[in-house]
């Protein structure tokens, strides 16, 4: 059997599922890797056959979706010529992690053998918890970003039998948590001078993760790091909380590791609200802003959130992909 794993790279929660399925595929198939995008700081866990700049969702430095940089930093022309380029006819499947070039090759080429797996896929069944307000061009994104019409879904609860716990990763399971009274954050549609004057407001001691320096120093009680999978995932473990967006993957990985969590949605960010609304159901605190006030509240609570995520990645695989029995 043949496959094209097709990912985007913008952002890493993509690449930090990736690193857990392709190994398992590659136990009963070829894989070949295809990625777009270009917003990720982690390793990819293989050498792409295929590359493309792809179509990014880009965002400003205050926390919101940019449409002005989405609509210009884009290069739709070569995007169209990439989708007409990819050989999707060449594989038994392609597995698409909400990865628009490959999708869109399979739709423009009538190819079906296509199948969706994302998070972005749990937010098409109607169980999943959505705001109140839904958001007209959100919906169309989420629809037609990358649209496939066979799908399974990963989410925060298994709302619908085609959604299923989150992918955690090995190099998170393998920790072992403690707590070292410091508190960490990733939060990059933000600027590091906007959180460090936000953060010296409080109490206590941040580890601040950036996308954009490239040392580490010291402003106040904030210490800034550059992006690095190591003293991430040692801070990661060690920490007593994590302030972040209200993405997938971090959230889901800061609550399996039982750490306190508190997230903030990218602002304009449809995928992010709804991620808020079902964070919310599960008790976890969060702000539609960077309000001061409930951060504080927040260091100085122990909620935390209990889940059971247990290891069933390679069953997923195997039955939701590979359909064997």
């Amino acid at each position: 059997m043949k496959i094209l794993y097709a990912l985007q790279c913008t952002g890493n929660g993509h690449i930090a599922r990736a690193q857990e399925i392709i190994p398992i595929l590659e136990k009963y198939a070829e894989v070949d890797l295809l990625v777009s995008g270009h917003q990720s700081q982690i390793a990819l866990p293989k050498d792409p056959k295929y590359s493309f700049k792809g179509i990014s969702l880009l965002y400003d430095s205050k926390g919101g979706l940019s449409y002005w940089n989405t609509a210009f930093k884009n290069n739709f022309l070569k995007a169209i010529k990439d989708i007409k380029s990819v050989p999707v006819e060449n594989y038994d499947l392609v597995l698409n992690d909400f990865e628009p070039i490959s999708a869109w090759a399979c739709k423009l080429k009538k190819f079906d053998k296509i199948l969706g797996f994302s998070h972005q896929a749990s937010m098409l069944f109607s169980e999943t918890p959505k705001p109140e307000s839904k958001d007209f061009f959100g919906e169309l994104v989420l629809q037609r970003y990358a649209p496939v019409e066979n799908k399974f879904g990963f989410h925060f609860h298994e709302y619908n039998p085609s959604i299923f716990k989150p992918v955690i990763r090995s190099s998170i399971r393998q920790l072992n948590p403690e707590n070292k009274g410091f508190y960490m954050t990733y939060l990059p549609s933000y600027s590091d001078e906007f959180l460090i004057e936000r953060l010296n407001e409080t109490h206590v001691d941040w580890r601040v993760f950036s996308k954009t320096s490239k040392e580490i120093y010291e402003n106040g009680n904030v210490k800034i790091y550059p992006i690095d999978q190591k003293k991430y995932l040692k801070a990661f473990e060690s920490c007593e909380g994590i302030l972040c967006n209200a993405g997938f993957e971090t959230p889901a990985e800061a609550l399996f590791l039982q750490k306190k969590l508190f997230v903030i949605p990218i602002k304009n960010q449809y995928e992010q609200e709804c991620n808020c609304v079902a964070l919310e159901k599960m008790g976890v605190d969060a702000s539609r802003d960077f309000n001061m006030r409930k951060i504080q509240e927040w260091i100085d609570s122990e909620k935390r959130v209990e889940v059971n995520y247990e290891d069933e990645t390679e069953e997923i695989i195997y039955h939701e992909v590979l359909k064997l029995s």
